[in-house]
């Protein structure tokens, strides 16, 4: 096409595309264009933007539409866009615009360029859609030209005055089209974004309206119902004022208030902050019940809920009756510190360790609590959690005295000898302040961050195995030992406290079931080997359930005699085997203590031919393995007082412990096991009726042990009458029941020779028996 000579009219802020209808304010250059189109070049101009850097090198051949004035007064004109051209050189002309030489862009149609135009037609009427503008999507439907369709673009608000730009001075179909594709790929795709972005937005702030239209209608049914609104801060605050409380834990819990004032309802921190403060208010602070301080009415409730231990029930007692005259005189509290006690019952399971413990709060008048530490390994289970911890609670002392509902609860610590310690801490470590007297009037408990004072609170552990006790723990325990019961004490405790209470369990009455004392007897030391008498209880209810079957069957009255156990709970299971066991040389009957109580352990020897030397079977800890080297080395070095022949220690000699699958371990075999070589060595059996425990030394001294009265009540259980215990365990007799010590001759030694000498048979006995 030929060049025609037009004036030249700059746009800043506006890119006109060909086809486009736009409205231009006319300043005093533009003013000018628009003089000189109108008179002398047919009302036509071309548009150009204008660049800072350079002319532009493209434009459009615009026709002046009218000119007039905007609503504010300013002069406008409206053009309306034709072909592009390209603008050459300078010109002369009429007027005082800028006249240039435009030479008109033929556009090139292609097949490609037809599929261009299509797709992002598509792409325009999507985003129309988007805008709800279905007027300007029809007309899109109607263009067909490429050419326009790309030109189109100059009325995308989302094209800046650059891309704009590009448009207009590329004069090549194909790639404005493929160019406006990508734009309008990143526009869609960046609108869909911010289209979600917004929904998430709006969707969370009507979840927001929502839940307060929710809570303000829920609030109104409350307040219909009478069940009244969610506390706010001034409720707890009101709470706090009218609570009887110590000064410092209402200092803390006004400052917590003021937290909750301060922070929204939204906020996390403001539901723990109001789970503290429900945990501060529902602790009875300044609550105590008042101890009964009748000496003899204790006594009498300690007797009718236990039979025997007396050693407890005088140490409650004890406790009472200074208890009272501190009361007497005023002494109360001395020095912040009130008069708990800390008291560790420690015995084999079923002698009444924990129902004593509410015993002991009936007798006193006060709470009582349980406290289950078996299995605990979790040092937050006593200390409690941290309060930045996501469901934190107090630790397990605390909540024993919110349940409490006094500040002087008893507090029953039980199992505390299997408490564990893993990578969450050491509880038993824990436990430390708790029950030092000297410390546990300030506990803090990591949930709580304030002083408690425990020192008024009466602790009461209880333990199976005291060894398995960390020894600083054990160290702040007055310990009670509950070693178990004689055969006469199970008989009465099963006739007054068991039979009474399965009589009832099983729905029986005394006219319809009796049980003789023979019977319970028989029980007792024939078909149980306990120190308690949970066994026994056991057996007990299954001779009740036996006769309640009678009844049912038609039977008017069951009368439960020894010789009728049988049919009701099976054959016995022990028997007296001492005899049976000592009856060949090398076999000793020795006394040890087990969880689970007192217990007689057979020790055998033998000996064969082969290799000198010692064998040990039985399952032994280092501990006894070391206790029968030291007994062979004993019989060796003095072989000749012993009357054993030098030539025994040429053999091979094998000790034996049954049974081989229980473990065993420590020191108080050794003079069981010098009998059992000696009685070996020497052909001489061990009489039958003989017992004995003791740690031996390589000079025959005999050491003192622990568990004496369990392995006695154990001797008089395995029906032996005779036993040889440590000279240096004599004051230990003295808590030994009279009836067991009638039944058993103790005899107290000092060197492992008197055990030999008293326990062996005698040389004609022996050979009368080989």
């Amino acid at each position: 096409m030929t060049a025609t000579r037009l004036p030249v009219l700059f746009v800043s802020d506006l890119v006109v595309l060909p086809g486009m209808v736009v409205p231009l304010a006319l300043d005093e250059s533009s003013q000018a264009a628009i003089d000189a189109a109108r008179a002398g070049s047919d009302s036509q101009v071309l548009v150009a933007p204008r660049l800072e850097d350079r002319y532009a090198s493209y434009g459009v051949v615009a026709t002046i539409d009218r000119v007039g004035r905007f609503s504010g007064g300013s002069p406008a004109a409206v053009l309306k866009a034709g072909p592009r051209a390209r603008i050459g050189s300078g010109v002369t002309g009429p007027g005082a615009a800028l006249w240039v030489e435009a030479e008109p862009v033929d556009d090139v149609v292609t097949d490609r360029a037809r599929e261009l135009a299509e797709e992002y037609k598509r792409l325009v009427v999507a985003v129309l859609q988007r805008r709800e503008a279905w007027q300007v999507v029809d007309q899109v439907h109607q263009m067909s030209d490429p050419s326009a369709i790309a030109d189109s673009a100059g009325y995308a608000p989302y094209l800046s005055m650059d891309r704009k730009r590009e448009l207009l001075e590329n004069p090549d179909v194909e790639a404005r089209l493929d160019t406006l594709i990508g734009w309008t790929r990143e526009h869609l795709a960046e609108a869909e974004l911010t289209d979600k972005i917004g929904e998430d937005v709006r969707e969370g702030m009507e979840k927001q309206q929502r839940e307060y239209l929710l809570r303000q209608q829920l609030a109104a049914i409350r307040k219909e119902l009478g069940e009244g609104e969610p506390e706010g801060a001034e409720d707890y605050r009101s709470r706090v004022e009218a609570a009887d409380l110590p000064e410092h834990v209402r200092t803390a819990a006004l400052k917590e208030v003021d937290k909750l004032e301060r922070s929204s309802e939204q906020n996390p921190e403001a539901s723990w902050i109001r789970t503290w403060l429900d945990t501060v208010l529902e602790l009875p602070w300044g609550v105590t019940t008042a101890d009964a301080t009748d000496i003899a009415a204790a006594r009498a409730v300690l007797d009718a809920d236990h039979h025997g231990l007396d050693e407890v029930k005088e140490r409650i007692v004890e406790y009472l009756a200074v208890r009272a005259r501190r009361a007497e005189r005023g002494l109360q509290v001395i020095g912040g510190r009130g008069s708990g006690a800390v008291i560790l019952l420690a015995g084999p399971p079923g002698v009444g360790k924990t129902s004593l413990g509410e015993s002991v709060a009936r007798t006193l008048g006060r709470k009582f609590v349980r406290v289950a530490l078996g299995g605990v390994r979790d040092e937050a289970e006593i200390r409690g959690h941290r309060r930045t911890y996501v469901g934190a609670l107090p630790g397990r002392i605390v909540r024993a005295i919110k349940e409490a509902g006094s500040m002087n609860p008893v507090v029953l610590l039980d199992e505390v000898d299997k408490v564990g310690a893993d990578y969450r801490g050491d509880p038993a470590a824990a436990l430390l302040e708790v029950l030092d007297p000297a410390q546990n009037h300030t506990f803090r408990d990591h949930y709580l961050e304030l002083d408690l004072d425990l020192s008024d609170v009466v602790f009461i552990a209880t333990a199976n195995v005291v060894e398995q006790i960390p020894s600083a723990l054990l160290d702040r325990m007055e310990l009670v030992t509950i070693d178990g019961y004689t055969e006469d004490d199970k008989v009465a405790i099963a006739r007054d406290f068991l039979l009474p209470r399965q009589l009832e369990r099983a729905a029986l009455t005394p006219d319809e079931v009796s049980i003789s004392d023979a019977a319970l007897r028989e029980l007792a030391a024939d078909y149980t080997r306990e120190a308690g008498v949970r066994q026994l209880e056991r057996l007990l209810a299954k001779a009740l359930r036996k006769a309640a079957t009678k009844l049912a069957s038609g039977e008017t009255r069951v009368d439960i005699d020894e010789p009728g156990l049988k049919d009701l709970v099976g054959r016995p299971r022990f028997t007296p085997e001492s005899a049976e066991r000592t009856s060949v040389p090398g076999v000793a009957t020795g006394l040890a203590v087990t969880g689970l109580g007192g217990d007689v352990l057979f020790i055998e020897a033998s000996a064969s031919e082969g290799t000198a030397g010692l064998t040990l079977t039985g399952q032994l800890g280092d501990v006894m393995k070391e206790s029968a080297q030291i007994a062979l080395s004993f019989v060796h070095s003095h072989a000749a007082e012993l009357g054993v022949d030098p030539s025994f220690f040429e053999r091979a000699i094998h000790v034996h412990v049954p049974a081989g699958a229980t473990p065993k371990d420590g020191p108080s075999a050794g003079i069981t096991m010098v009998t059992a070589l000696t009685s070996l060595a020497t052909g001489r059996p061990v009489r039958s009726e003989v017992g004995m425990t003791g740690e031996v030394t390589l000079n025959g001294r005999v050491l003192p042990i622990g568990g004496l009265k369990q392995k006695l009540l154990a001797a008089q259980r395995a029906g032996l009458t005779e036993v040889f215990v440590p000279l240096r365990n004599e004051p230990d007799l003295d808590d030994v029941p009279a009836d067991v010590l009638e039944s058993l001759t103790v005899h107290v030694v000092g060197d492992v020779l008197d055990v030999v000498r008293g326990a062996l048979a005698a040389p004609q006995a022996a050979a009368s028996a080989a």
